[in-house]
């Protein structure tokens, strides 16, 4: 217990003192919400994998997807490098700079107001933002706290207030920046986490081919699924991938780190450096979920699922480590989930305020008054997403409740930021069309699941679908709806001819 407190102490103090270190880069709404534009490759590739994956993938997705999958869960990981990754940072990376740069925005919401001149589009973005930030918020609560159940004598909500709290302090002081440093750090923490667990859950077992040999012996209704290549349901793997990897595409909070990189030059590093975190990180998750079915004794399993739930999978299997051990792995679970806590309020607060706030219904703000409300906004977005997560006993399953935020976010975003960054044919009805059949479904999904035809009642699958519907409903609506103004978009589109330069 000493160890383990020790760790916790340290980690506590480095993480505020980061955060009070960093106060002179958030005394304006540039310095608080993307650290001045100025961030270099490691510390906004590193922010983007630790805000990436937290406690719901480590704790949540890790656990109920390498119990449905074997170690076939293993592709989400992949699926995560090499699409929500590499491929976010090639396709979205540059553009995404160089035109929030020139329309000047620093959220999204901002960006689709000013991308199509429309301050309604502004104020629904901002709200779909708001409300679906929530429940991933409460999720990440939800999966720490039962790791620190597990290792320390403390109760379920005394953990979530500690979270709340020192994430606010670090973000309140220090924004962006603070943000940035601390992910760094706590990315670190993660990549030598992750490996040592994984080699000391595997050696429980007798080793790597042991523990795979003992997987394929595991009950099942084909002999062998859990340790085969794509595992017993390949299409609903397949839509975990979809959900998990192209999803980050469209979350506000993913696409706000391209907004803070400093050069062209900084794109090519951090989109390595990105890549290779998400390789070591998802993939050592999903790969450790996958053997979860190799404690099934301990799980006190009933009709196919654990008595504690799919949560409880992942502590179970950490239960039995040493000391040290656990107390490595609390710091990379907190680590994970206070970074990604961190970016989650920052781009909720900045969201409220500069989109909702500032000329709506404060008219002038000052730069320093827009810092004010947003550090008020942290306050208030930590607190609603406490008190969501102290009544656990009414939440889902962590994975469901990520499907939901995912899955609304993405749904609504994700294709008509991506059209909006390659094309000037899209207009702004077919953005509107596509906020409201991603987040249209999502809240029908949660309302009235059992309508639902069986493939779609799972949040997961309807996210993924909401996702990929937007494609098609973009171009579409767009064919028959009026355009932009063209001297509009050739002035947006004329950034891409220019240097990615810091201002």
């Amino acid at each position: 217990m000493a160890i383990k407190l020790i760790i916790l102490v340290v980690f506590f103090a480095v993480t505020i003192g980061v955060g009070l270190y960093c106060r002179k880069h958030a005394t304006d709404v540039k310095g608080f919400v993307l650290g001045g534009r100025s961030v270099g490759p490691w510390l906004t590739a590193f922010a983007y994998g630790t805000s990436y994956f937290s406690a719901v993938i480590f704790v949540g997705y890790a656990g109920q997807f390498g119990w449905k999958f074997g170690v076939a869960a293993t592709w989400i990981g992949v699926g995560n490098a090499f699409i929500g990754s590499l491929l976010a940072w090639l396709v979205l990376g540059r553009r995404t700079r160089l035109m929030s740069q020139k329309l000047d925005t620093s959220t999204m919401p901002e960006f689709f107001g000013e991308r199509f001149q429309s301050r309604a589009l502004k104020i629904g973005a901002s709200l779909i933002v708001f409300v679906f930030l929530i429940p991933y918020t409460a999720s990440l609560y939800n999966g720490l706290s039962r790791l620190f159940e597990m290792a320390f004598p403390v109760d379920y909500g005394t953990c979530v207030i500690i979270m709340a709290v020192l994430t606010g302090i670090y973000v309140i002081a220090g924004g962006y920046m603070a943000t940035a440093i601390n992910d760094f750090i706590q990315g670190i923490i993660m990549l030598v986490g992750i490996a040592a667990v994984i080699a000391a859950v595997l050696t429980q077992n007798g080793g790597f081919l042991a523990s795979l040999d003992a997987l394929s012996n595991v009950e099942s209704a084909v002999p062998g699924e859990f340790s085969s290549l794509f595992g017993p349901a390949p299409l609903d793997l397949l839509f975990v991938v979809v959900l998990t990897s192209l999803g980050t595409w469209g979350l506000p909070q993913m696409v706000q780190k391209f907004y803070a990189i400093k050069s062209d030059k900084d794109i090519s590093k951090g989109t390595i450096i990105s890549t290779v975190f998400a390789i070591v990180i998802a993939g050592g998750c999903y790969f450790l979920g996958g053997f979860g079915r190799l404690f099934s004794d301990s799980l006190n399993v009933v009709n196919g699922v654990p008595a504690g739930g799919f949560d409880s999978i992942v502590p179970t299997m950490l239960s039995g480590l040493s000391d040290l051990l656990i107390g490595i792995v609390i710091i990379l679970v907190l680590s994970a989930s206070m970074s990604t806590l961190s970016s989650l309020v920052l781009a909720s607060s900045s969201t409220l305020t500069i989109d909702l706030i500032k000329d709506n219904i404060i008219k002038n703000m000052s730069q320093k008054k827009q810092v004010f409300v947003m550090r008020i906004f942290v306050v208030v977005f930590i607190a609603i997403s406490a008190i969501i997560a102290l009544n656990k006993d009414k939440l889902g399953f962590i994975a469901d409740m990520m499907g939901i935020s995912w899955g609304a976010l993405a749904g609504s975003f994700l294709a008509p930021f991506l059209f909006s960054l390659y094309t000037k044919k899209i207009s702004k009805a077919s953005v509107w069309a596509c906020f409201i059949f991603g987040s249209g479904l999502m809240i029908a999904n949660m309302v009235a699941r059992d309508m639902f035809p069986a493939i779609m009642q799972s949040p997961i699958n309807s996210g993924a679908i909401a996702m990929l519907g937007g494609f098609i409903i973009v171009p579409i609506v767009s064919l028959i709806t009026k355009k932009p103004d063209k001297k509009l978009l050739e002035a947006a589109f004329s950034c891409y001819n220019e240097d990615l330069n810091v201002k």
